[in-house]
């Protein structure tokens, strides 16, 4: 029997689509036909916001075109230079949290180390990253950690 696959295509470096070998193990014959593409638009400012890892507490990647985007933008006007020179080393000294193993990958492959691939969702990696703040929070010294989980526990945002 004879499908329609419409999902955007794995990367060609990777082999065979999984869904086609798949689908194929079971005797049906899948065409894939790529249904979304996607542009980066704001590939200055995500650089901008990069160049300066003083200002944030660490990395939130959620999806691979997060990373592909990254990828495209220290490939830009030698970024790559800056990115290899200080700025990965400085990324290196706060948290890059990643939503499964292929995304992990991907932060390994600009030099960073990730936490939390095994969540395998956002709001399990949330979880996870919730609770990795709140053991840090709760390391500070008295008053400090008692002060900061009185705040994280009244707060709506947990």
């Amino acid at each position: 029997m004879k499908v329609l696959l419409l999902k955007d295509p794995k990367d060609k470096n990777s082999g065979p689509d999984p869904y086609i070998k798949e689908l194929g193990l079971y005797g049906f014959e899948a065409t894939l036909i790529p249904v979304l593409s996607f542009e980066f638009i704001s590939l200055e400012s995500l650089f901008e916001k990069l160049s300066h890892p003083e200002c944030y507490g660490g990395l939130v990647f959620t999806s691979l075109r997060a990373l592909e985007a990254i990828k495209i933008c220290l490939k830009e006007n030698s970024k790559d230079e800056a990115w290899s020179k200080s700025l990965k080393q400085r990324w290196n000294t706060k948290p890059a949290y990643v939503v499964g193993k292929a995304t992990a990958s991907l932060v390994e492959e600009i030099g960073l180390s990730p936490q939390g691939e095994k969540s395998g969702n956002a709001e399990k990696l949330a979880e996870y990253i919730c609770s990795i703040q709140l053991r840090i929070i709760l390391a500070l010294p008295p008053p400090l950690g008692a002060a900061c989980f009185t705040d994280l526990v009244t707060s709506d945002r947990v």
